[in-house]
Formats: C-alpha cells, structure tokens, sequence
C-alpha cells in the first residue's frame, strides 16, 4: 500500500475530486458533515456504559466520540509528523493536519451506527432473529447460511454504521454524506462481510459491512489500495489509520471508562490512583498533584489526562514500530497491545470489566432492551412484510404511518419493492437508529404500558 492512494481525497458519490472550500480542506469538511448529522446528535442520548443514566457526569456515546476524536486527532498528527518529516515526498501533498483530520472524523464516527443500548442492543437484535419464532421464519427464509442471514444473526454496529455514513444520511444522494474515500476506509475497523468473519483474528473478529453494502466497500478499498485477503467471503487488510482509529476508542474505553466508574462509586479512589499510574511511563508533576489533595475528583481527572497522553505517545512508537507489517497488510493485532506499558493498560479493562459493566444498574436496563428491541423490530418488520404481501391489517396500516419512507431506500415509497433481506434492513435501520429513550417510549405506547410521551 501507498500513502497518495490511502490518502485519497475524492468522494463517495462525487463524479470528481473538488478541493477544498476556503480555508477547509476535504477532510475538515468530511469532520463538519458527521458533526452536523442527525445520526451523530442523537448519539447524546445512546448508551456509552450507563444506560438511562439520571447522572449529569457520566458520558454518553456522544461524548465518548467527541474525546475519541480529539485522541484519535492526537495520533493522527503525531503519526502525520513523522511520516513527513526529513524531505518525505509525501510532505509535498499532504499536511499532519491532514492525517489527524481524517482518523478525528473516523473517531467522531466510529460508533454512529450503534443501535440503542449499546452492544446489548446488537445482541437483542440478533437474539430476537435467532430465537423469536417470527425472526426464525425470515432467516429459514432468508436462507440460514447465507450473509444476508448472517448479517442479522450476527447484527453489527460498526457494519450499521457504514450505512449510516453512505446510505441513511441525505439518502437522496447517492453515497449519503459524500466523505472522502480516505476517511470511509480508516472508519472500517473490520474491513470485511459476515462471511469472511475470523474469530481468532484482531482485524476481521466481527465484520464491518452488511451484504447490501458490499459493493461500496469494495469501492472505497479499490479507490485507496487496501490489499485484498483469500477469505470466505470479502475481505481486505486494514487501512493504516484503522489501527489509529481503533486505538483512540481503546485509549478512551480503557481509561476514561474507569473515571466513571469512580464517580459512580463502583471503584475506589486508591485503585484508579494505582492504576492510572502504572499505564503513565514519564515523570509525574508530582508538586501540582499534591496541590490538589483534598479535591479527589480533580486528582482523577489529572491522573485520567497523563494516562491518556501517555499511552497516546506508546501508540505512536508502537505505530512506527510495526511500520512495516502495517502497509504490507499484515498486521493482526491492535497497536495498543504493543505498548510499552500495555500489561497496565490491559488492566484498566479488565478491572472495567469486573466493577463497572456488571453493576446492577446497567445489567437490568440492558437486559430490559432484549424485550424493547425485539418487540419494535417484530411489530414493524411484520406491518412491512404484511403490506409488501398485499395483505396488510389495519393493525399494520396504522403502524406503517410510524414509519419513514425513507428507510425504504431512494427513489421508493412502497415496501412491495423491496426484497425481503432489504425489508428486514429498512426495519433494523429504523430501530437502530432510535436514541435510548425514544425506543422505550415507543415501545410502551405501542404495547399499551402508556400512553404519554414518557
């Protein structure tokens, strides 16, 4: 691989390369397009770690992109930085800034296609497919072993959000938000469909597009040189600000997920403190740290900003390091497993995992979404099926009034001309796409439980 065509500023959609606009190059303006999306506001109310949370602090999946971005623009600068350094041609059409703009939109994005509930939400989507006697009956239809069953049975977030970027944002144009090639290819974490899925890989664990958007995959990979893999299915090696992209969302789960804990009183002050210091590989200002005994939360929060500077820079040696397995598409692990203090690091998640996921706050609304999202996907993808089949009941009349023409696709009004795999899609981006809140207020005013808008 090479760095013009990684780089590759064109767009999805766009007939032509058109420049920058002003003092905004493409790449600023593909950060300003994800900003401006309904999908991307409505990520303030979608789960990060607390589902429902009646807290002001802990974050939201907006935030947790907003601090993933401004990580991931770090990295992407600082990579940037030494890649054109000492004459590099690649300094002559390019700018560091470039290289940070591009990984910071892919973070800004990086979980738009997440349905509510967070990964709880891709598990009852695939749950109620698996075991709902109505979802069994469209993947026996749908053909088990085929990726269009697959998709569904193994529903996706970071797949959804590629149709997110190129189909369900201004859907009346053809590539959705138009973004520039070089930004679409570092947004694909797992640059492969259903099919060629590898669970013992790092790159290709989950799949990163649906069968309907294999097509514009393979575009966006062509169009930047990803190195296509021998795989069931389609496959590529990863674009090298994937692995930047992927890092800043570690680096933000890791450590920051960790604060919250804290202010939610799941983990003590002593272990963050202990942890957090065994991830930082400089000197601390011990001085101003003292300063601020007596304020517990502030010597967090300083704590959680040295923790993630200094991972950020042992990302970037450890880009550097892997250079060369990187742009030969070869490298099947994350940069954040070869760090220098990656044991800590790995330690930060896994006291995550054991004080703060489990709490019984988020497992009981969690475990609330399996009924909320099964049921909002049967109703629907029944009232769709019944009016594509010229059978439809008033039941399924009146809740097609609920649902927007526009998951139908561009250009279409009637689900009579959809097949049934795009059925089921329009019905999975509807639901997927709700924030939080609005998919259990729809969900207890069309099972009765209540009426108002609460």
């Amino acid at each position: 691989m090479d760095w013009d065509r990684l780089l590759n500023p064109n767009r999805l959609g766009r007939v032509r390369y058109e420049g920058g606009v002003g003092t905004r190059t493409v790449f600023e303006r593909d950060f300003d397009r994800i900003v401006f999306s309904s999908a991307f506001r409505r990520l303030q109310d979608k789960t990060q770690v607390f589902p429902l949370s009646h807290s002001d602090y802990v974050r939201t999946r907006l935030t947790h992109s907003l601090e993933a971005s401004c990580v991931g623009r770090s990295l992407g600068t600082m990579v940037g930085e030494r890649l054109m350094a000492g004459g590099s041609a690649l300094a002559r059409t390019c700018h560091p800034s470039d290289i940070g703009a591009i990984v910071a939109t892919a973070c800004l994005a990086h979980d738009i296609g997440n349905p509510p509930f967070g990964h709880a939400g891709e598990n009852a989507i695939a749950h109620w497919f698996e075991n709902d006697p109505k979802g069994q009956e469209v993947i026996d239809e749908l053909g088990a072993n085929s990726s269009e069953a697959r998709d569904m049975l193994n529903f996706e977030g970071n797949a959804q959000g590629l149709r997110v970027l190129t189909r369900l944002q201004q859907p009346e144009d053809d590539g959705g938000l138009q973004l520039t090639y070089a930004t679409l290819a570092a947004f694909v974490k797992y640059p492969n469909d259903v099919l060629g899925v590898s669970k013992g890989t790092s790159c290709h664990k989950k799949h990163g597009f649906f069968a309907a958007d294999r097509e514009t995959f393979e575009e966006v990979a062509n169009a930047t040189g990803l190195v296509p893999l021998t795989a069931p299915g389609t496959a590529f090696c990863r674009h090298p600000l994937a692995y930047l992209v992927e890092a800043a969302d570690d680096i933000c789960y890791h450590v920051i997920d960790l604060e919250d804990g804290y202010r939610m009183k799941l983990v003590s002050f002593d272990d963050v403190e202990t942890l957090y210091r065994a991830v930082i590989h400089t000197p601390l200002d011990e001085t101003r740290y003292a300063a601020m005994e007596g304020h517990p939360n502030s010597q967090i929060s300083f704590l959680r900003a040295k923790a993630v500077g200094a991972v950020v820079a042992q990302t970037v040696e450890a880009f550097f390091a892997a250079e060369e397995q990187i742009m030969a598409g070869d490298l099947d692990e994350s940069l954040t497993d070869r760090v220098e203090r990656a044991q800590p690091f790995e330690q930060l998640k896994a006291v995550a995992a054991s004080s703060v996921y489990p709490a019984d706050d988020v497992v009981l609304i969690e475990a609330a979404g399996f009924n909320v999202l099964g049921q909002l996907i049967g109703l629907f993808l029944e009232a769709v099926n019944e009016q594509a089949g010229g059978a439809a009941t008033a039941k399924s009349r009146t809740l097609l009034k609920l649902f927007p023409v526009q998951f139908y696709g561009k250009g279409r009004t009637d689900p009579g001309e959809l097949s049934l795999y795009e059925r089921v899609l329009a019905v999975t981006d509807f639901v997927a796409g709700m924030t939080d809140r609005y998919a259990v207020s729809m969900f207890k005013r069309l099972t009765g439980i209540s009426l108002s808008a609460e």
